[in-house]
């Protein structure tokens, strides 16, 4: 299954998890990060400021539950030069 982990950036205490939201909506046409960001403002408070909050989408394991989020990658200035 499909879901977004929603984070808060706070200056002093750093990336704090707000939410995890399953994703529900069979058209994947209408899946836009837009649609993720307000639907996450919506839940998780209007108080929450935009510019403070990001998503990642993660996949849930339907049969253990595990949370399998993507590998990040870093490429540095010398595999851009190439």
């Amino acid at each position: 299954m499909v879901a977004y982990e929603f984070y808060l950036h706070d200056p002093v205490k750093g990336y704090e998890l707000v939410g995890i939201l399953p994703e529900r909506r069979k058209n994947p046409e209408r899946i836009t990060q837009e649609s993720i960001m307000r639907w996450g403002e919506n839940i998780f408070g209007k108080d929450l400021n935009v510019k403070d909050i990001y998503f990642i989408q993660v996949t849930i394991n339907a049969d253990t539950g595990n949370i399998i989020r993507p590998n990040p990658f870093f490429v540095n200035q010398k595999k851009m030069k190439k």
